[in-house]
């Protein structure tokens, strides 16, 4: 594959952008490759600046569900444009967007709008901290809720730990109010409140982890964080960034039934745009600014064209909830088909799958927390990848991501990807 045009623009990016990238993962170090710098996405299909084609399941991390430059998202969006693109004050789509996610999401009474998942996380463990007067918070490990100083950390030494920073920057003081648990681990959760519980503000945690692969929660994991938060007065908070409005209508939530106190999300609440919201019970959010003491701004949040087309993206979801089917099934076909693969050639891996959200992993298994991923081969994953955009298929650059379909997704896409799946792995093996 020609990928010239693509090594010369990331040559010269590299000498302006830290790692010619601007977030980490694009720049395909964990696979041994140098990114492609893509030109145009549309329906299922990306073109990168050399005119490859590759059938995409990245899906820009998740929102674009309904596939690239949807009809439906960008008609009229000039008209958006001439009306203006930011004002610093409020506007009428805003509500329309609030009272969209509030009728759609359990638990979610009050909604405030912010720029990005990263925001919203932040912002709601400022708020639980706020409302409860404690301090400490409780992460999981594997989890990621974007860059905020306090929820880059890893576990210590032992299985329940303060955590310690995993990024140069961050000080060990700003992380000593976070206690890091196993994801799937209930006992871990259970010993720190005893130690703890009267301390901490907050859980937070992906409800299916889409940061160390697909990774999701067992339901009566779920089902104890809810009892032992309510028990101790402390803030249980959904980290719906990816799967919300992804894996259902009404996200992780909904799925296993069980109403957390906060939740944030990004991604399709813009359909593609920045943005990103954090809401709540209405006792918790009314702790927010200007109507309570808990300070958070900011002068982009809201801006009519995030959520313009994010309402439309939303709208379109909540009048076709099938497409939440339809998603499903064309999950369940490249599950099937890739684990027959593995089967016939007898390969070390393992296909896991949630409604539409899969990753292989190149390992046994099983995969519950991040010791269980950690004992994956990325070598062999990092071959694989490069067997699949070989043969046109755009995978997560990293073993440790998720894939994403959308409605675009055809087909004859999935079964030519379980026919260069069959072909990649036998190639490596």
């Amino acid at each position: 594959m020609n990928l010239k045009k693509s090594k010369n623009i990331y040559d010269e990016a590299i000498k302006y952008i830290p790692g010619g990238v601007n977030s980490p993962v694009r720049a395909f170090k964990s696979v041994g490759a140098d990114p492609a710098f893509i030109k145009s996405g549309h329906g299922n299909k990306i073109e990168d600046e050399d005119g490859n084609t590759y059938i995409d399941y990245i899906c820009s991390w998740g929102p674009l569900i309904l596939g690239h430059s949807d009809e439906r998202l960008i008609e009229g969006i000039e008209d958006i444009l001439r009306n203006g693109i930011s004002f610093g004050l409020p506007t009428k789509i805003e509500v329309d967007m609030a009272k969209h996610i509030v009728e759609s999401y359990n638990g979610v009474e009050m909604v405030r709008m912010v720029n990005s998942g990263t925001e919203a996380t932040m912002s709601a463990i400022r708020v639980a901290r706020g409302y409860t007067g404690r301090d400490k918070i409780i992460k999981f490990e594997g989890c990621y809720h974007g860059h905020n100083d306090c929820l880059l950390v890893k576990s210590g030494s032992g299985a329940i730990t303060y955590g310690v920073p995993t990024s140069s920057g961050v000080p060990a003081d700003i992380v000593k109010n976070t206690i890091v648990c196993r994801y799937n681990n209930l006992e871990d959760v259970k010993k720190t409140f005893e130690d703890f519980g009267e301390d901490i503000a907050a859980i937070i945690l992906e409800p299916v982890a889409g940061n160390m692969g697909v990774v999701p929660a067992k339901r009566e994991f779920l089902e104890g964080l809810r009892k032992i938060t309510k028990e101790n007065g402390s803030v249980l908070i959904f980290d719906e960034v990816i799967t919300g409005f992804r894996i259902s209508y009404g996200g992780a939530s909904e799925v296993y039934g069980i109403e957390p106190d906060m939740a944030c999300f990004g991604k399709i609440i813009g359909g593609g745009f920045p943005v990103g919201a954090y809401g709540g019970k209405k006792e918790i959010m009314e702790m927010v600014s200007p109507t309570g003491p808990v300070y958070q701004a900011g002068t982009l949040s809201g801006n009519p064209l995030a959520m313009h087309v994010g309402y439309r993206n939303l709208k379109i979801l909540k009048e076709n909830k099938n497409i939440y089917k339809e998603l499903e099934e064309k999950a369940i076909m490249i599950e099937e088909g890739i684990r027959k693969n593995i089967e016939e050639l007898n390969i070390n891996a393992k296909i896991v799958r949630f409604k539409s959200m899969l990753t292989l992993f190149f390992g046994k298994g099983p995969f519950e927390n991040f010791d269980d991923v950690q004992s994956c081969d990325t070598e062999m994953y990092a071959k694989y990848f490069n067997e699949m955009l070989n043969r046109g298929i755009m995978l997560p650059p990293a073993q440790f991501e998720g894939m994403f379909l959308s409605i675009a997704h055809t087909k004859e896409d999935i079964e030519y990807t379980i026919k260069a799946n069959y072909e990649a792995l036998k190639a490596i093996k």
